[in-house]
């Protein structure tokens, strides 16, 4: 019973309906069929059983005299002559009244023969008793006298007749049968009919039903798609009718709302590009902006070195100068405590003035390195990483460079050495590196300059961890020149910085 209804929810509903509509004809056909059978087959046994005792009746008043006088010829005259008149019978016998057979025939047609039969005696009448004892007293040789022979006569009317015999007919169901069949096959053939007239019908009206379904799933597929300019044609009436103008309006209520949500799609990203354009731009200004600053932080460092190195430097020289000349004469003076006392300050003044002179040539090689404009970016590079490497003890720095780097812009040249410049500043702070890789590349392939400085030190989680202010600074120099920049870092393999320029770019916003 599960099963059955688990196939009948997969069935669909053409087939349903096919189902419901044919089941009870068919159910019908077959009970129809049944009684037909069988009400068939019992009327021809009862119309036989009839006909045999018909003829059995008549056979027996007709061969009473023939029995009574042993007239056997013409018994069995009359005997064949029932049986050709009737095919149906089998078989006649005609008994004495002790049941013993007298004659018979039986018919030479193969039919199916039948144990049923039906038995009818043959009475004594009182008409022809009276006619044989006539006869008898006439031909007889010892006949009685006439009076005796009304006494005999009127005695024997008096009683009731006698039985001479019996007429027993056995019929056979073929024939019979073959005409009630022939009676069912024709009535089988016209409920076939029916029943072919029902199926045809049946598929007809569930087509009919189903067809619009159909039709209503397929637009509905095509709605679920995304066309919702399909339009189902409404062909029938009732619930059917009601389903196909309600599809028709969520088409429409669906497309009207698709309409509505593109036009504000539309509105949306015209603002959305729109605020983009303003950012790009925005974007673009404060590139140029932090461009301009970096140009003007770079010219207040150049004039600031260049005050130093001119001027502060210049007294420097000339204050030691005059703390030499004071010592060369207090070595002219007669030697005493004031003379001694001149000379070691004269010392100490000239000692200073050198320390300040180094100190003020470190200054101006942070405010600006000469070394830059005099050797350019690799060499300014070769030389910061070799300061490096004398005064930081326990961590070698490593150069490689590849490309000319002579057609840089200074502006470019001087992001650059700020950026390597304070890449190594952060290793030095937080890294405590034993190896730190510097390397210059021109990929004159894709017209841009790549950087890349890495180091085995400690890393650190890049996407956890906040930026720094010196890596937001270097973001923000590669960004002023439409660079990019990738961080990778890890406590096992330490931190690793690469960027790039592309050239073209930066030879445009120069333009700009």
């Amino acid at each position: 019973m599960k099963f059955s209804a688990l196939l009948w929810r997969n069935w669909n509903l053409r087939s349903r309906l096919f189902l419901i509509i044919l089941l009870p004809v068919v159910y019908m056909f077959c009970s129809m069929v049944w009684y037909t059978y069988h009400s068939r087959l019992e009327e021809g046994k009862g119309e036989l059983a009839e006909r045999a005792y018909v003829v059995s009746t008549a056979l027996a008043e007709s061969v009473e005299y023939n029995l009574l006088t042993r007239n056997l010829p013409g018994l069995k005259s009359t005997m064949t002559d029932v049986m050709l008149s009737d095919r149906s019978i089998h078989r006649i016998d005609v008994l004495d009244a002790e049941k013993k057979d007298v004659l018979h025939i039986i018919s030479t047609e193969k039919i199916l023969n039948t144990e049923r039969y039906v038995e009818v005696p043959v009475k004594r009448q009182l008409v022809w008793v009276n006619l044989l004892n006539q006869q008898n007293a006439q031909n007889g040789n010892n006949a009685a006298h006439p009076v005796d022979a009304s006494k005999a006569a009127t005695k024997n009317a008096d009683k009731k007749a006698d039985v001479l015999g019996y007429v027993r007919v056995t019929m056979s169901a073929t024939r019979m049968l073959a005409k009630h069949s022939q009676r069912f096959f024709f009535e089988l053939a016209i409920s076939a009919l029916a029943l072919f007239v029902s199926a045809v019908l049946a598929v007809y009206l569930s087509m009919s039903l189903t067809r619009p379904l159909q039709t209503a799933i397929e637009t509905l597929r095509e709605i679920r798609e995304g066309d919702y300019s399909s339009k189902l044609e409404v062909t029938t009436g009732g619930e059917i009718g009601d389903l196909q103008t309600s599809i028709n309006a969520m088409s429409l209520s669906l497309q009207q709302a698709k309409q509505d949500l593109e036009n504000k799609v539309q509105d949306r990203t015209r603002d959305l590009m729109a605020s983009r354009n303003e950012a790009l731009k925005a974007n673009a200004e404060k590139r140029k902006l932090i461009q301009k600053v970096h140009s003007i932080v770079e010219d207040e460092r150049k004039s600031i070195a260049i005050e130093i190195h001119d001027e502060l430097n210049a007294s420097l020289i000339a204050a030691r100068l005059e703390a030499q000349r004071i010592q060369f004469l207090a070595a002219q003076i007669e030697a005493g405590d004031a003379t001694l006392e001149i000379q070691e300050r004269a010392k100490a003044i000239t000692k200073l003035t050198l320390d300040l002179y180094a100190n003020g040539r470190n200054l101006v090689r942070r405010l600006r390195p000469e070394v830059l404009d005099m050797l350019g970016l690799q060499g300014a590079v070769e030389d910061m990483l070799r300061h490096y490497n004398t005064n930081v003890p326990g961590c070698q720095f490593h150069f490689d460079s590849e490309g000319d780097f002579s057609r840089l812009d200074s502006a470019l040249a001087i992001s650059v050495y700020r950026i390597i410049q304070e890449a190594l500043s952060n290793i030095m702070k937080h890294a405590q590196a034993s190896q730190v890789e510097v390397a210059l590349t021109m990929l004159e392939e894709q017209q841009s300059l790549q950087i890349e400085v890495s180091d085995n030190g400690r890393g650190f989680d890049i996407h956890h961890s906040s930026a720094g202010i010196g890596i937001t600074g270097m973001r923000e120099r590669v960004a002023a020149f439409n660079g990019d920049m990738e961080l990778h870092s890890s406590s096992t393999e330490g931190t690793q910085v690469v960027i790039r320029f592309p050239l073209i770019a930066t030879v445009a916003i120069d333009q700009v």
